[in-house]
């Protein structure tokens, strides 16, 4: 089944500057002072705009995204490395999405869920998860898995963080917005999938390593959503 309209949703900057340099633009509005534009990428019908950093600007992005008539989410952007197999420079592509730093535990909750909501881990979409991982193996062979993405508004900077979220957790990374993105396509039935391009480990050197390859994860996170809208 086609998709109408593919909402892209990128973190940075970078990211929507490319897409900016590729879109055939048609027309844009801004809402909650977020700006959406509307174009053609490879003659398929597009909706793209930046989140902003955190939860609250992703959920806030898509649904007014969602509301704007895309009908599938693709949310790229950078993560530190939660996984100890994954290196600077390596995409993964999210099986699933949950938000670590959800902690009810004292009212006896495991830690990420969300107390009475249907669910807390939300699944990518398994169509739009092969596409990626298709895109991620022609472009980056072997630099690639599949995984948990992990969300929270926090900024990982630990080992002891990073080893606790992968041993209890079973996070391949962690960032501050994929979840969000997750929990609003959930609730309104659209598929997703959020491809995140590791810019440091997540373990204390991150104000080394986030600046200089943050460019390099925009422009990697680009040219997946790229083939991915081509296949699609």
């Amino acid at each position: 089944m086609p998709f109408n309209k593919i909402g892209i949703i990128g973190a940075m900057s970078e990211e929507i500057e490319l897409l900016h340099k590729h879109v055939d633009v048609a027309s844009q509005v801004t809402k909650a002072g977020i700006t959406y534009f509307e174009g053609t990428l490879h003659d398929k019908a597009v909706i793209y705009c930046k989140s902003g950093v955190g939860k609250v600007n992703a959920a806030v992005c898509t649904q007014l995204l969602l509301d704007l008539g895309a009908d599938c989410v693709l949310f790229t952007g950078v993560a530190g490395a939660v996984d100890p197999q994954l290196n600077i420079g390596d995409i993964v592509i999210s099986t699933s999405c949950i938000q670590h730093d959800m902690d009810c535990s004292p009212l006896g909750f495991a830690r990420g869920t969300i107390p009475f909501h249907a669910r807390s881990e939300f699944p990518a979409d398994e169509r739009l998860v092969e596409l990626a991982a298709a895109a991620s193996d022609r472009l980056f062979p072997g630099h690639s898995l599949k995984g948990k993405v992990l969300s929270g508004d926090q900024f990982i900077a630990s080992r002891e963080t990073v080893k606790l979220l992968h041993e209890t957790m079973q996070g391949a990374c962690a960032e501050m917005e994929g979840a969000s993105v997750a929990q609003v396509c959930d609730m309104n039935e659209i598929p997703f999938v959020i491809i995140r391009s590791m810019s440091d480990k997540a373990d204390g050197s991150a104000h080394v390593n986030f600046s200089e390859f943050t460019v390099t994860a925009s422009n990697n996170s680009y040219q997946i959503i790229d083939d991915i809208v081509q296949h699609i």
